[in-house]
C-alpha cells in the first residue's frame, strides 16, 4: 500500500471508528478491520478466511468473533458504513460541484464528469472494489445503494440530459433513462479495465478520457444535418 492509500485507509477508519456506535473501536478492532479491507479487496469475501484477516493483523482468531459474529458480520460492518455514511454522501457532496455547473456543451459536462470520477476511484479503489465485488451477493448493499447512490444521482443526471436535448446537443429521440444507462456503463467499463482488472498496466488517461467522449457522442449526438 502506498502512503497515499494508507492516509485514505486511516481517514477511513477514523471515521469507521466514530461512526461504530458512537464509540471508539479498540486498537485491536482497528487492525482487524484494516487487515479485512487488504485481505477483502485482494482476494474477495468469498476466497478470504478470518484465521488469514487475524494473522495479519497480529490478533487471535477468537478476537475477531469477540467483535463480530461470523465473517460476513465483519464485511458488513466494513462496506455498509462505507456506502451509507461516508462513500454516499462523499460521492453526492464532490460530485454535486460537476452536476451544478453550468457547461456550454454537453461534451465538457461529460469531460468534468469522467475526470471527476477518475481522481476518486485513484483514490479510494481499495474500498470501492470490495463494494464492486459485493454488492451482486449481497441484496441489502444493492439495495441500499441505488437508494442513497443510484437514485440522487441518477435523477440530476437525467435531469442534465433533457437540458443538453432541449439544446439540440443530444438527440430527443433517445430516451434519457437509455442515455444514462448508455453512459454510466461505458463509463465504468473504462474504469473496470483500467483500475480493476489491468490496474498495472500504463495508460494515457487523456486519451483514453478524449476516446470514450467520443463513443458516447458519436452514440448519443444529435443528427447534424
Amino acid at each position: 500500500m502506498n502512503r497515499q492509500q494508507d492516509r485514505e485507509i486511516e481517514q477511513w477508519l477514523e471515521e469507521l471508528s466514530a461512526m461504530e456506535d458512537e464509540r471508539k473501536m479498540t486498537a485491536k478492532q482497528l487492525q482487524i478491520v484494516r487487515s479485512a479491507v487488504d485481505i477483502f479487496s485482494e482476494k474477495g469475501y468469498a476466497a478470504a478466511s478470518t484465521s488469514e484477516i487475524a494473522q495479519r493483523a497480529g490478533v487471535a482468531e477468537g478476537t475477531i468473533f469477540r467483535h463480530y459474529k461470523t465473517k460476513k458480520e465483519l464485511l458488513l460492518s466494513i462496506v455498509t458504513p462505507l456506502m451509507s455514511r461516508l462513500v454516499a454522501p462523499f460521492i453526492i457532496r464532490n460530485f454535486q460541484a460537476v452536476l451544478s455547473a453550468q457547461y456550454e456543451t454537453f461534451e465538457e459536462f461529460l469531460r468534468a464528469v469522467i475526470e471527476n470520477r477518475i481522481d476518486f476511484a485513484r483514490k479510494h479503489m481499495k474500498v470501492i472494489k470490495i463494494l464492486i465485488q459485493e454488492i451482486p451477493f449481497q441484496p441489502d448493499l444493492k439495495k441500499a445503494f441505488l437508494e442513497q447512490v443510484g437514485a440522487p444521482v441518477g435523477s440530476r443526471i437525467r435531469e442534465i440530459m433533457v437540458y443538453y436535448q432541449e439544446k439540440g446537443q443530444l438527440s430527443k429521440e433517445i430516451k434519457p433513462e437509455t442515455a444514462l444507462r448508455f453512459m454510466a456503463s461505458t463509463i465504468m467499463g473504462l474504469f473496470a479495465e483500467k483500475f480493476l482488472l489491468f490496474p498495472d498496466r500504463p495508460w494515457d488517461e487523456q486519451a483514453a478520457t478524449d476516446e470514450l467522449i467520443q463513443l458516447i457522442l458519436h452514440g448519443m449526438g444529435a443528427d447534424s444535418k
